[in-house]
């Protein structure tokens, strides 16, 4: 029985990344595990913009729709990937250059394991990471995990600039 749900899971999730109902959407992780007499099912999405609420309840709905017929009590969480996004493919570290990130190495980097600064992509094998006073390379296969970094302050100064550019245009 747990089978047959996790099947259906994971043919109501091709179904839903190949539906241009939910064009752009990106499927980050997913997952089923037991548990205390039903399966706990988790789904991480994202897409340009970011996944809102609204899209959530859509993702759970089609999912919940497509299990209907299986008789394995289940719970579903549907989460968006948030601000502090995951970066887990190649193509993250160049759709999301500019950005800030955390990547943190297996193996020593410049004396550390742990390193912040704006991405600048990739180079050969290696993740670009403007860390202020230079780019260090990191090499992909020492990533042990990697994510963007939300900026409060960044993002209040950018909310500043485009208001003093509004006020500015109009004569205030």
């Amino acid at each position: 029985m747990r089978e047959e749900l996790e099947g259906a899971f994971e043919r109501a999730l091709d179904a839903i990344a190949h539906d241009n109902a939910f064009a752009q959407l990106e499927i980050l992780q997913h997952a089923a595990r037991p548990r205390k007499g039903s399966i706990a099912l988790s789904v991480t999405i994202d897409r340009p913009g970011g996944a809102d609420l609204v899209l959530c309840e859509r993702v759970a709905a089609r999912i919940s729709a497509s299990l209907e017929s299986v008789p394995v009590p289940y719970e579903l969480n549907v989460e968006s990937a948030g601000l502090d996004r995951q970066l887990t493919k190649r193509n993250d570290y160049e759709r999301f250059a500019g950005m800030r990130a955390r990547i943190v190495t297996s193996l020593l980097v410049d004396g550390a394991k742990t390193h912040r600064g704006v991405l600048r992509g990739l180079r050969g094998e290696n993740v670009v990471l403007d860390v202020g006073t230079r780019e260090l390379p990191l090499p992909i296969a020492t990533i042990k995990s990697a994510n963007l970094e939300f900026d409060p302050r960044a993002d209040l100064r950018r909310e500043k600039q485009r208001r003093k550019g509004v006020h500015g245009r109009n004569g205030n």
